[in-house]
């Protein structure tokens, strides 16, 4: 038997203008100063090398100015504050297992903690079986992964260390002229409380092959009420390399609803220049889903849905993302990320800083900028039915990671 431990601490404090138009204008619309703490304790246990246990505890305490206006918004309007981001102690309302417990809830901060991994693994020759709470990613999007179904990471997450586990049952097989074939389940509640339901589950199977020098995926999956088919290529064209992955869904259960396609195209390429390494990287996306009428947005089923399963990030269309990462140092990265709504334009830019201070200390520094005309995307853009504007805010923070 081997056993390994780890973890980090992660310390954030930020800072937040809302704009003047939107609902906060209710309770007031000065600079946020907002904090977070998360503690994530790892254990991985293997018995030789057929059985593995693996389980993640984490532990979260955020608060501030933002959440005191949260809290009055829901005094004085709940409706308006349904529109509000969801707190991370609801992260399990709808899974097999509610493994979360809310320690303190109250006007000014709220600590939880939970299991985030939970599972036993069988390995073999042949391929394995994982059951529990775990993570699995899909896809080759860079910034924009519609073919990962599974709690996608949002585009503008700089820092992607660990994915929100799910419970789930995951089959892999080994092919004999390599490659993979994975098959999952992944049972949901419909609603908190509820007992699980096949219309709110997934099912899904991905095959991986090579066929000379590209790499290329087959999915077919039952999600939620969807069927969803999609594939994905990766190769190179010299020192670079190239992805793409294309989902068609066809919506189950509303017959008036139209079947779409989401892809997403990128090409990445390091290079040294000066005596330093650099790094870039440009990926579209398009996603037939969109609009440019955000407004009523919200109001449209398939869209109000899949933003509150995080699964879509964005309104529109078309999106160009972008990234350069200067080596400063070898221990000092300066990164540059705008993402662009090409259907307005409008878009968000993120500078960020990541020094690594010791071996098991790292510090990020870096903002959020949007622009774009009134009635676009990030510009701002009246919400139908309210006297409200929904305009992202401006922020910046400064973040510490103790790894051990």
């Amino acid at each position: 038997m081997a056993t390994q431990w780890g973890g980090h601490l992660k310390a954030r404090q930020s800072l937040t203008r809302p704009g003047d138009a939107t609902v906060y204008r209710l309770v007031g619309t000065g600079t946020a100063v907002d904090g977070d703490a998360n503690l994530r304790l790892k254990n991985t246990t293997r018995f030789g090398y057929a059985l593995e246990l693996e389980a993640h505890y984490e532990a979260w305490l955020s608060g501030g100015d933002t959440r005191r206006r949260q809290q009055r918004l829901l005094r004085l309007n709940p409706v308006a504050t349904a529109r509000l981001p969801a707190t991370g102690a609801d992260l399990d309302a709808r899974r097999l297992f509610d493994l979360t417990a809310v320690v303190s809830d109250r006007s000014d901060h709220i600590l939880y903690h939970r299991l985030d991994r939970l599972s036993v693994a069988f390995r073999s020759s042949r391929g394995s079986l994982r059951l529990g709470r775990q993570d699995l990613t899909w896809g080759n999007g860079m910034i924009f992964n519609p073919l990962d179904l599974f709690n996608p990471f949002a585009p503008t997450d700089v820092v992607r260390d660990y994915k929100t586990g799910d419970d789930m049952a995951v089959v892999q097989a080994y092919l004999p002229d390599g490659g993979d074939l994975q098959v999952l389940y992944v049972p949901r509640r419909p609603t908190p409380g509820a007992d699980p339901d096949w219309d709110a589950s997934s099912v899904a199977a991905k095959l991986h092959r090579f066929a000379g020098d590209l790499e290329f995926d087959l999915m077919a999956a039952r999600h939620y009420r969807d069927t969803v088919l999609g594939g994905g290529l990766l190769g190179e064209i010299g020192d670079a390399a190239w992805r793409l992955d294309a989902v068609w869904t066809v919506p189950g259960g509303d017959l008036d609803a139209r079947s779409f396609l989401s892809f997403v195209v990128n090409l990445d390429y390091s290079w040294t220049w000066r005596g330093r390494n650099w790094y870039g990287l440009v990926e579209y996306h398009h996603n037939d889903l969109g609009t440019t009428d955000y407004g009523r947005a919200l109001y449209e089923p398939r869209i109000r849905d899949r933003l509150r399963r995080g699964e879509l990030f964005g309104l529109g269309r078309d999106y160009l993302a972008l990234q350069l990462r200067w080596e400063v140092h070898p221990l000092v990265n300066l990164y540059l990320a705008p993402i662009t709504n090409l259907d307005g334009p409008s878009g968000l830019v993120q500078p960020y800083l990541m020094w690594d201070v010791t071996g098991s200390l790292r510090a990020t520094a870096g903002a959020v900028a949007h622009w774009g005309a009134a009635g676009t995307e990030y510009g701002g853009y009246r919400v139908a039915g309210t006297p409200f504007e929904a305009v992202p805010g401006d922020s910046a923070y400064l973040m510490l990671t103790w790894y051990f």
